[in-house]
């Protein structure tokens, strides 16, 4: 990527979250660049210097890479680096994207005034994808507990929040978006970007209609190829099932995932594990697995928001104190292997001292960057030569696993995070833990009653 030659047509609009926006590059179809964003009313005043806005993504990329890829394992991680762009290109690009951004995000605006870019890897054209007739399947999951997916990574519940969204990439003409919030699903179709979501009340037998249209070129046999039908339920089971495969594997790129379907069980169809193994929690998940490693990061908070929350005090007291402590805290970053050694050597009882409050604090931002990072797996459809055109099994996938989202999580946001674990707990104790009103029922004609009491997940007062 030449800087100096920089040009908006080169570039598209691919997507945006809630504080940066993302474009692709139109002919190197594996670059991404993505750029922060800030309230519209701060349009003509940026929030921060051009000096800031660096340092703001070059701390998202040391994060990443010090802190985050020793603690998750770097086969899953692209950390990416910070570049300066012309102005004049930025400003440009913004003018192109800007009728392409979903309305309800125009409350923000992209950052023109610093030229600071984060660029990637763009995760939904892997670089393992060769031309073939079908082009890859990319699965993003937006996941807040690991292990209610991995007990069951279809039947979800009020607390976990997961969103599928399959992009197809080079030569794919559409891609679908699932999102399963307490049974709420979001559909969208077009050239991987998201143009369309399932509102509250809307048909999903359409919805999922449209899904299982889209995953059957992926999931058809070879004699379901040559009658061009296949069962809706198959194709999801064979779908959770490609999907679990990729996310129980022990590689970051490479490796073939297909169906491993074990005759006659009787539990959840979206699980490879029997119910003894799943029981036993964490070590049931192979242990360099993409999921184990995110749910050990998570454990690192030991206190939750309530018992973190006095300690944070602390460390907020010290520095109304003493302000040149934040430095030496880390508190701010840098985020570098002294910061990582605060959070593993942090002494496991308390001695009253703000070095050990701090780590607390550290441990809690991690732990929640953990849960509330996404997952993203590549599925790309093996070449036809390569398997038996007239198999009864379901093609094969080579894949990549990668680990998204994982800015650091300011240490100002722990108040904000106490007020809203208070506020849910509110509303469940109002509704006396029933689903909200409006609540989905499970979707119907895919799983009998009996396969639906198996995939049950029971939530106890602790």
């Amino acid at each position: 990527m030449e800087l100096d030659k920089m040009d908006e047509n080169d570039w598209k609009y691919h997507g945006e979250g809630n504080k940066s926006l993302v474009v692709s590059h139109i002919q190197v179809s594996q670059l991404v660049l993505r750029l922060l964003k800030y309230p519209a009313e701060d349009s003509e005043n940026p929030p921060q210097t051009a000096e800031q806005a660096f340092r703001q993504i070059q701390n998202i990329v040391d994060f990443s890479s010090n802190v985050m890829s020793s603690l998750l394992g770097e086969k899953f991680i692209h950390s990416g680096e910070v570049v300066k762009l012309p102005l004049e290109f930025v400003r440009q690009l913004s003018i192109k994207v800007q009728h392409q951004r979903p309305v309800w995000r125009c409350d923000k605006v992209m950052d023109i005034y610093s030229g600071c870019a984060l660029c990637l890897p763009n995760l939904t054209s892997p670089p393992l994808h060769q031309p073939t007739h079908t082009p890859p399947l990319c699965i993003e999951i937006k996941v807040r507990l690991i292990m209610a997916l991995f007990k069951c990574l279809f039947f979800l519940f009020s607390n976990v929040t997961v969103a599928l969204a399959l992009f197809q990439g080079r030569g794919g003409k559409h891609s679908v978006l699932i999102k399963n919030m307490q049974k709420d699903h979001f559909l969208n179709l077009s050239g991987g970007q998201c143009i369309y979501s399932s509102k509250e009340g809307g048909d999903d037998s359409m919805d999922l209609n449209s899904l299982l249209n889209n995953l059957r070129p992926y999931l058809q046999s070879g004699n379901n190829r040559i009658n061009n039908h296949m069962s809706s339920k198959p194709v999801l089971n064979d779908f959770i099932q490609v999907l679990a495969n990729a996310l129980l594997s022990e590689g970051g790129d490479g490796g073939v995932v297909m169906d491993r379907q074990e005759e006659g069980r009787s539990f959840c169809e979206a699980s490879v594990f029997n119910k003894e193994r799943i029981h036993h929690g964490a070590q049931g998940l192979p242990s360099d697995s993409v999921l184990f490693r995110i749910l050990q990061t998570q454990m690192l908070d030991t206190l939750d928001i309530e018992g973190l929350y006095p300690l944070y005090r602390r460390v907020e007291q010290h520095l109304q104190d003493f302000p040149k402590e934040r430095t030496r805290l880390q508190i701010d970053g840098p985020y570098n292997e002294a910061f990582l050694e605060k959070l593993q050597k942090c002494p496991s009882e308390d001695d009253g001292s703000v070095e050990y409050a701090a780590a607390k604090v550290h441990q809690y931002r991690v732990s929640m960057t953990a849960k509330d990072c996404s997952i993203m797996v590549a599925l790309v459809p093996r070449n036809e030569e390569e398997e038996d055109f007239l198999s009864s099994r379901p093609p094969a996938f080579s894949y990549s696993v990668s680990i998204l989202d994982l800015d650091p999580k300011p240490f100002d946001s722990i108040p904000r995070q106490l007020r809203l674990d208070q506020k849910i707990v509110s509303c469940y104790l109002r509704t006396g833990g029933a689903l909200p009103k409006g609540s989905l029922p499970p979707l119907p004609g895919i799983f009998t009653a009996g396969e639906n009491e198996d995939c049950r997940l029971l939530f106890h007062p602790v």
